[in-house]
């Protein structure tokens, strides 16, 4: 097992892809809300304006600061070596490919969404009356999955880094992290209650003493 696995704000955001099918059911609801009152290509520009375009910019200029939790984030000051190496891996290119690309297959799911959305117009809602009100929701709902899809891949990607690979990776500079990566909320010393060491996670053994220094 990799050293840095044992950091669990890495399997707390991996785990945040499970309320995908979830919030991808609320852009279903909402595009279920009465009948197309734009052209198709601009109801799905509008959804995606809202739902799409801010996480990727996000993604791709200030990624998410994975220290942190629903509206609280850990100080930068107070990060680990561990994890400022960390935040290094959330800025390479190949995360930000990742972020493309989750990027384009969301509007194909919208799209599959979008198709189907008549289905539940039983269970829309709101009234047939309020088309641009569903619009709305499903734009927000569509930006909540995209966080919950693109923060897990992100993480993801990083999980599958080396562990020569991350022992040669240089710890993000902290003065450098509120500018270069998005910290919601709050900022406090400890967001968990517990925390895991960096030395006991090392695999390096302990030196023994010679019979000189006995």
């Amino acid at each position: 097992m990799r050293s840095f696995w044992t950091e669990p704000f890495l399997w707390i955001h991996l785990a945040g892809i499970a309320a995908l099918p979830l919030t991808l059911e609320l852009v279903w609801l909402g595009l279920a809300v009465g009948d197309p009152i734009l052209p198709v290509w601009l109801e799905l520009v509008l959804v995606i304006a809202i739902g799409t375009v801010p996480v990727l910019w996000m993604q791709l200029t200030r990624p998410f600061d994975i220290f942190s939790i629903l509206v609280l984030a850990v100080k930068p000051e107070q990060l680990t070596t561990r994890q400022l190496r960390l935040l290094s891996l959330f800025k390479t290119k190949t995360n930000q490919v990742v972020a493309v690309g989750a990027a384009f297959f969301m509007v194909w799911v919208l799209w599959t969404i979008y198709r189907d959305a008549p289905v539940a117009a039983a269970v829309a809602p709101f009234g047939s009356g309020w088309r641009i009100a569903g619009l709305l929701w499903a734009g927000v709902a569509f930006l909540i999955s995209n966080l919950f899809l693109q923060v897990p891949l992100s993480v993801a990607q990083v999980l599958l880094t080396s562990e020569s690979e991350f022992g040669a990776t240089e710890p993000y500079r902290v003065e450098k992290v509120p500018q270069d990566f998005t910290l919601p909320g709050v900022r406090v010393n400890q967001i968990l209650p517990f925390s895991i060491s960096e030395s006991a996670t090392s695999t390096t053994p302990s030196p023994t003493l010679s019979s000189e220094q006995k």
